[in-house]
């Protein structure tokens, strides 16, 4: 009797924190648009809350957390970041690296544990978490609407861009989310979160999550259209063909762009980005097996490579990174880097095979869309983006149990 109440109490409160920790990935949306640097502790609590729970509940956790590590694409992600730490041998300013590599790897671990530990709990959060993002998102909406005078009011600092974030992690959550909600019957309320997290990106200065919308959602409609190898393909094709290109980025557009196109998106600063993408491809032409060494992006101008390329091209260097992942991935890691980056992305299509149609197809327009914003965007290693992905790639993975009774491979 005795050890039978102890399992009951230690049931009870495992159920209680795997609650708290769904709830808390549910808020998200509203803790990213109060704080806009938030996810990696509102990620890193649920993940704590979630292990608690896995592990007063009795779960096996090496199953759960280890073992998809010895798995090929696991082996691949550690390879990629055994190379990140490998190359602070070399790096020219260590203390910057150890840094962001402190900011990083907390981040990261918070987004894998509630990768994996997540998915069983979230389906029964959907409908609030749902609320949430359409409440948060019709929030930015009024806020902005109003000459933001909600976080004038609130003492935050009044600017239109400090909604970047929020909306950024949205957009990564949003697609998961909308496709768990119709599979489990909610066309309504999938269908009003989608529309208010379309009108508040188009009312914000956020050119990113608009191209991110735009570009998951046209996603999902083609790989909807066409078998799934071709699909699966034809992301594969569009990403690896980012990374690689990525060193001469900035020489084609230099070329490919009239000064029409520049003059029509100004709004967009694309003169500027191409100059980057050039400044940063001239580096990496300079130094292309190992790279500067993981994390030098902030102060690129002060590593030796820096030196070695043409002083017109050297100002550029100075931005704080190459606002293109795939391309800072080569100026700090090299070939080895971007080598081990494709083989991750490699097996990860690979094992995409293997889900049902609908998750499959949402996982790939998620894909699409976090690669084009890794494309134009913010810098590889920043955790506020790194803690919103694991919090996408969770509500991915509750899709997948959701609309199949075999355990998805990802």
């Amino acid at each position: 009797m005795i050890a039978s109440t102890a399992d009951g109490t230690g049931q009870g409160r495992a159920a209680t924190l795997d609650r708290l920790g769904a709830a808390v990935i549910a808020a998200l949306p509203a803790c990213m648009a109060v704080a806009n640097r938030s996810s990696p502790v509102v990620v890193g609590l649920a993940g704590l809350l979630l292990l608690a729970g896995a592990a007063a509940s009795g779960r096996p956790l090496r199953a759960l957390i280890v073992a998809p590590l010895a798995t090929p694409l696991g082996l691949a992600a550690l390879a990629f970041l055994a190379w990140c730490a490998v190359s602070l041998a070399w790096s020219p300013l260590p203390g910057l690296s150890l840094r962001t590599l402190s900011e990083f790897l907390p981040a990261l671990l918070g987004a894998y544990l509630v990768a994996r530990l997540a998915p069983p709990h979230l389906a029964r959060v959907a409908k609030p978490a749902a609320w949430i993002l359409a409440v948060t998102g019709a929030y930015v909406v009024a806020d902005l609407a109003s000459g933001l005078v909600i976080r004038e009011a609130l003492g935050q600092r009044v600017a239109a861009f400090a909604f970047n974030r929020p909306l950024l992690v949205m957009m990564l959550t949003v697609f998961p989310l909308v496709a768990v909600l119709a599979a489990s019957g909610r066309r309504g309320l999938a269908a009003l979160a989608a529309l208010v997290m379309a009108v508040a990106a188009w009312r914000s200065v956020s050119g990113a999550t608009v191209l991110g919308l735009a570009t998951g959602a046209l996603t999902f409609g083609v790989v909807r259209a066409v078998p799934a190898r071709a699909g699966i393909g034809f992301v594969g094709a569009a990403l690896l063909g980012a990374l690689v290109l990525a060193p001469v980025e900035g020489d084609l557009l230099a070329r490919a762009m009239p000064d029409a196109l520049h003059q029509r998106l100004a709004a967009s600063s694309t003169r500027a980005r191409v100059a980057i993408a050039r400044s940063f491809g001239a580096a990496v032409a300079a130094d292309p097996w190992r790279g500067a060494g993981y994390g030098t992006s902030a102060r690129f101008q002060d590593v030796p490579v820096a030196a070695r390329i043409e002083p017109d091209l050297r100002v550029m260097l100075a931005v704080g990174h190459p606002h293109n992942t795939f391309l800072q991935v080569w100026a700090e890691l090299g070939v080895v880097g971007a080598g081990l980056a494709a083989l991750v992305l490699v097996l990860t299509l690979r094992a995409l095979g293997a889900w049902p149609g609908l998750a499959r197809s949402t996982a790939l327009a998620l894909l699409a869309a976090a690669g084009v914003v890794a494309f134009v965007e913010h810098g590889a290693w920043q955790a506020w983006w790194t803690a919103g992905v694991g919090a996408a790639i969770a509500w991915l993975r509750t899709l997948a149990r959701v609309t199949s009774p075999a355990p998805e491979k990802l």
